[in-house]
């Protein structure tokens, strides 16, 4: 099943965003650098049409390099996406900003013809901190959690360079459920959204999968192994953390929240929780699942007309016997 989170304002927020893409020359999309696939929100693939996009692949220092290195030549060669490493804190990187922009849209970032920059992407993934490090002031509230910025923003950074921010969000449906869970890992879903050991379990599974030395590491395991069960695992880093109840007894919930916590800010060490590969590989499980979902409503139809017919048949008797009798 997968993880839904799609509160109000963020169907107000597509909205706004759809009414002002029309005065827009770029799209910066800020993505979480350890999902670069599962951050990025298709609604605004698909609201920004032919506007090019700067991806910026945020919190780099989080992610493993190897697997960011898959995405970056992924990208390559689309002459409507330039994607980068990005660091908010970083001072180069936000510098870099204003020329990667110009690259995009040569044709505009003079004062009276000025880039209009949309910065975009989906809930904590630093948006308001871009903004922030762009302006050299602080204008956007930041948070550590998703859905702070509830409205949009327009503002100069320099005369040929302005910025319109907007609100963090998701889809109404995602439909890829491996999807939606390394975006509840990553935190981009609100935690009162998720159940914790749900999430963690998931988490900790691909740990063990893709990082398991690090997560050995982190938590000085003993006798764990990529095939080791999640649930057991989760149990002993929560008697190492001390994650227990009265009577020695772990408390799974903390046991969640300590590796949860660990996991995003990369106390464990650097990740990606997904590959080109393994998104292609993903998006064919979800185009057959549809696939069959819709010949199963086709089979249920078809399956009801001769019900019908019936029905109607008979209703065409009951006609025929009730003319009957009135006749006699």
């Amino acid at each position: 099943m997968a993880v839904q989170w799609y509160p109000g304002h963020m169907n107000k927020a597509r909205r706004e965003i759809e009414e002002v893409m029309t005065q827009v020359d770029i799209v910066i999309e800020v993505l979480d650098a350890r999902i670069p696939d599962s951050s990025q929100n298709p609604m605004l693939t698909t609201l920004r049409g032919d506007v090019p996009v700067l991806r910026l692949l945020n919190k780099k220092d989080l992610a493993d390099r190897s697997r960011l290195d898959l995405w970056l030549e992924h990208w390559r060669g689309n002459e409507r996406v330039l994607a980068h490493p990005f660091s908010t804190v970083d001072k180069a990187d936000v510098a870099k900003i204003s020329q990667w922009v110009s690259q995009m849209v040569p044709h505009r970032g003079t004062a009276e013809k000025p880039i209009r920059a949309m910065i975009a992407g989906i809930p904590n993934v630093g948006k308001s901190s871009l903004m922030n490090a762009l302006l050299g002031r602080r204008v956007a509230k930041v948070g550590d959690e998703p859905a702070v910025t509830k409205a949009q923003q327009k503002l100069k950074v320099t005369n040929g360079f302005q910025i319109l921010d907007t609100p963090g969000i998701l889809w109404p449906k995602i439909e890829n459920p491996d999807a939606s869970y390394r975006l509840a890992v990553t935190g981009a879903v609100r935690d009162t959204a998720i159940d914790y050991e749900d999430v963690a379990l998931v988490g900790l599974k691909f740990f063990l999968s893709d990082y398991l030395e690090a997560l050995i590491t982190r938590y000085k395991l003993k006798d764990v192994t990529a095939d080791s069960e999640p649930y057991d695992v989760l149990k002993v880093i929560g008697s190492k953390r001390g994650a227990l109840r009265s009577g020695g007894k772990v408390d799974m919930h903390k046991s969640a929240e300590v590796f949860l916590n660990d996991v995003r800010t990369g106390a464990i060490g650097p990740y990606i929780m997904e590959t080109p590969a393994m998104i292609a590989y993903e998006e064919q499980l979800v185009e057959e699942a549809k696939a069959a979902k819709e010949a199963k409503r086709l089979a249920k139809i078809a399956a009801a007309v001769p019900q019908r017919q019936q029905a109607s048949n008979r209703q065409y008797a009951d006609r025929h016997r009730n003319n009957e009798k009135d006749s006699d």
